[in-house]
């Protein structure tokens, strides 16, 4: 398994005009093409930590790289050639290149056919803004120096300079997710696309509304639909197959640190998060969706990966894969 600090920049903070930029969004999913260095590099199960120049944003670990073609609109400068230029907001020409010092108002354009890549790593995103500086990032990489955007480092030092923060924060999700990933190239992903995925959030919602099933009533903008089965090994929206939880309690489910137990409904929380008061309070305390029988099989299963087994009876259709951590 690696670890790569990839930059993620704002288009307005970008330092230079070679190309157009990508549609980045941290928590979620992170771009780049066959123009970068290290692009074919990163895989399925890598730690991904993003950075902004300045500092930390967030930590996860890569659960699908979708790859695709496109093309690619590039621009040089019109004297060397090159795309070491930079707009300037007062300045005028417009743009300054690094290089040859030339000034002008408008850059040769170029096409080129890349490969894509979208890592998708937002099921175990643990926000860490601000926690490490620049430079202290830059210190734990594998070259220093680089300028590169996808810089491999060493994930035990990165964890060990957040752990000596001493800052409210959790790298376990982190570890828990990379042992469970399935390591892989970019053509293995460890989730599968959700065909469907907004219709069953939909039905999720019309069936029981703006709440979610651990804590009780939640705006729709931070509920998802959770599986309660393996989605990435199934493919499937079962009936009674999910439950909408709230986005950081969809990820502590999904990884096993907060379970149900399935004969008395009430929630189990991992000693990891014992340090989290607002994780730790949810201990014992009953669910506030009413499950049926689907959906307590389909927890029994659940919590048989991830506590003591139970002898529930699980439905037909929860296979043995079925029954892996869901995604």
């Amino acid at each position: 398994m690696g670890a790569w600090l990839v930059l993620a920049v704002a288009d307005d903070d970008r330092t230079h005009g070679g190309n157009d930029g990508y549609d980045d969004e941290p928590s979620r999913h992170y771009s780049w093409d066959s123009t970068v260095p290290n692009h074919a590099a990163i895989a399925v199960g890598d730690v991904i930590a993003l950075w902004d120049k300045k500092s930390l944003l967030g930590v996860s670990v890569i659960e699908g790289i979708d790859v695709g073609s496109a093309v690619k609109d590039t621009y040089t400068c019109p004297a060397c050639e090159r795309a070491s230029f930079k707009a300037r907001r007062t300045k005028t020409p417009t743009y300054l290149c690094w290089d040859c010092k030339a000034e002008f108002d408008t850059p040769i354009a170029h096409t080129k056919q890349v490969i894509t890549y979208r890592s998708r790593h937002g099921v175990n995103w643990v926000d860490m803004a601000g926690l490490l500086t620049g430079a202290e990032l830059r210190a734990l990489c594998d070259s220093p120096k680089s300028q590169q955007s996808l810089r491999p480092f060493a994930w035990d030092k990165m964890r060990a300079a957040i752990l000596a923060t001493g800052q409210p924060t959790s790298v376990d999700i982190a570890d828990a997710a990379q042992q469970a990933a399935i390591p892989g190239g970019h053509k293995s992903a460890m989730v599968r696309v959700r065909v469907g995925q907004a219709a069953f959030r939909r039905r999720l919602l019309n069936e029981h509304g703006q709440v979610c099933a651990f804590t009780g009533p939640a705006p729709a903008a931070v509920l998802e639909a959770a599986h309660l089965y393996s989605y990435a090994t199934d493919g499937q929206h079962h009936p009674s197959g999910g439950l909408l939880l709230r986005r950081d309690l969809h990820r502590l489910f999904d990884l096993g640190l907060i379970a149900v137990h399935p004969a008395t409904a009430t929630l189990d929380v991992s000693p990891q998060l014992a340090g989290y008061d607002n994780y730790a309070q949810l201990r014992g305390k009953p669910v506030t969706a009413v499950l049926n029988k689907d959906h307590r099989s389909w927890l029994a299963a659940h919590w048989d990966l991830h506590r003591t087994p139970h002898q529930i009876h699980v439905p037909q259709q929860a296979t043995a894969q079925q029954m892996a951590i869901t995604t």
